[in-house]
């Protein structure tokens, strides 16, 4: 018996690491989605800074793919975000439950 809850808390843990190894890679991915999502914002505050200096009908053919891409790197962006905080939860819902079946676990994320 004492072999089997042995074998059982080494599953647990190997199983709680798994799933710290999954949230990890779902922060970088956070991280990831939120420098997408600014990197358009700046470069649109930057020409809103810059646009006493030209004029814009005079740049629209350079502007509006500009404003295009920049548009779809926001969505690119906010679904990298989107999806990276619901895989977060999941995995914080994943330890939780590791956690409520495993006393020895659970004192490891106290």
């Amino acid at each position: 018996m004492n072999k089997h809850a042995d074998t059982s808390t080494l599953v647990a843990i190997q199983q709680a690491q798994l799933v710290l190894a999954e949230k990890r890679t779902s922060l970088a991915t956070l991280r990831t989605g939120i420098a997408v999502f600014a990197l358009p914002l700046s470069v649109l505050s930057v020409l809103v800074a810059t646009s006493r200096y030209y004029n814009v009908f005079e740049v629209l053919p350079l502007l509006v793919p500009l404003v295009a891409f920049s548009g779809g790197l926001a969505i690119l962006g906010a679904y990298l975000i989107t999806r990276a905080i619901l895989n977060i939860r999941k995995f914080d819902r994943l330890i939780h439950q590791i956690s409520d079946r495993h006393e020895q676990v659970a004192e490891l994320f106290k």
